[in-house]
């Protein structure tokens, strides 16, 4: 595993306590999970997503990932409906382990209020709970 000084945290997202991440973009926001918990998981082996069209509360797991280690759920770190999924996820999801913040972003979600991207954690306050075993 990684010492959390090593983790990439990406200054322009935005990060929930649960270890997802948020990338706005317009009126959208992209979401997957951060480098941190990817790491945690170890081989990831297979993902569920959910369906375009659901609307999925802050807080509620939007998402499973199951890695060689364990099964894991993914909380939503704001409310809104899924307009997209990655698909190539699903078939590749060791994405997830080489290209967290990249190839292997999960959702991309039409917030209910854009607002709550900002309230969510910088890189520096989500490195911070790390260190402190958060």
């Amino acid at each position: 595993m990684k010492k959390i000084e090593d983790v990439r945290l990406p200054e322009e997202l935005r990060y929930s306590p649960d270890h997802e991440w948020v990338a706005q973009e317009d009126e959208l926001a992209r979401v997957g999970i951060t480098d941190y918990a990817q790491d945690q998981l170890g081989d990831v082996v297979y993902v569920e997503l959910p369906s375009v069209g659901a609307h999925i509360a802050q807080r509620a797991v939007f998402a499973t990932v199951e890695s060689v280690k364990s099964v894991s759920d993914c909380y939503m770190p704001i409310s809104g409906e899924v307009v997209a999924v990655n698909s190539p996820l699903v078939d590749n999801p060791a994405l997830l382990n080489r290209s967290p913040y990249g190839d292997g972003w999960m959702i991309l979600v039409k917030p209910d209020d854009p607002a709550t991207v900002s309230q969510l954690l910088t890189a520096e306050a989500y490195r911070t709970r790390l260190k402190a075993g958060a």
